[in-house]
């Protein structure tokens, strides 16, 4: 018989982990004998309160000044307080699974917008439902959204991140205010075409073994260097 790992024994007998609650519970479980915010009658009347999260408690992966509040509520203050001047497209053509996360991460560095490019259909589940809070659109083909953006976005840049020759280190590149930022599929990476409509290609520069890092952390690198550079 297999002997278990004395580590693991050791983790059982730890008594951890403990983990902190995240989120809220109901209106009345957390602020015992107030009005509720969603009763049009109430002084404290705010349409931007969502009945069923104020009901049911909110555990969404959002803000804490964003508990209770409706989706639409939250992406129309996010539109308010203004994102950032970076698109965010990624081509789907094998739907890829990192997809979602960097929908996630384009939604926590506020993009102005986020698009599909390929089959509308994409791998959603990193995304933990950030799509609803960003506007997110669809585009047949690269050649197809980059025709369309530039016309939209005259003088703006396009810029691709990938590992590929005479690409520029992301250390020693500038982002421009207005850009947009063309990622690709773990493995392959952005397609020739993609490429070839560029302005300019950054790649993140490796210091292990290996020749590149996952997608989905390349996208959150790039993202977080533009908003270090533009805040």
């Amino acid at each position: 018989m297999h002997e278990p790992n004395p580590i693991d024994i050791a983790a059982k007998a730890s008594g951890e982990p403990v983990f902190r609650e995240i989120g809220v519970a109901s209106w009345e479980e957390e602020h015992p004998g107030e009005p509720r915010p969603d009763n049009p009658n109430a002084e404290a009347y705010d349409s931007r309160y969502d009945t069923e999260l104020l009901n049911e408690g909110d555990r969404r992966n959002v803000l804490d000044k964003y508990r209770y509040w409706s989706v639409q509520a939250i992406k129309e203050d996010l539109d308010k307080k203004g994102r950032h001047g970076f698109d965010v497209a990624v081509e789907n053509w094998t739907h890829d699974f990192n997809i979602g996360s960097m929908v996630r991460t384009a939604n926590a560095f506020a993009a102005h917008a986020v698009y599909i490019v390929g089959p509308h259909k994409w791998n959603r589940k990193g995304s933990l439902m950030t799509e609803l809070y960003q506007h997110v659109y669809n585009s047949p083909s690269i050649q197809d959204l980059v025709n369309q953006w530039r016309e939209e976005n005259p003088g703006a840049k396009v810029i691709a991140l990938d590992i590929v020759d005479g690409a520029v280190p992301i250390e020693q590149y500038t982002f421009p205010e207005r850009c947009l930022m063309l990622f690709g599929a773990e493995g392959p990476g952005l397609s020739q075409k993609a490429l070839e409509l560029a302005d300019d290609v950054v790649y993140i520069s490796q210091f292990g073994s290996v020749r590149s890092i996952n997608a989905g952390a390349a996208a959150a690198v790039a993202m977080h260097c533009y908003v270090a550079q533009n805040l």
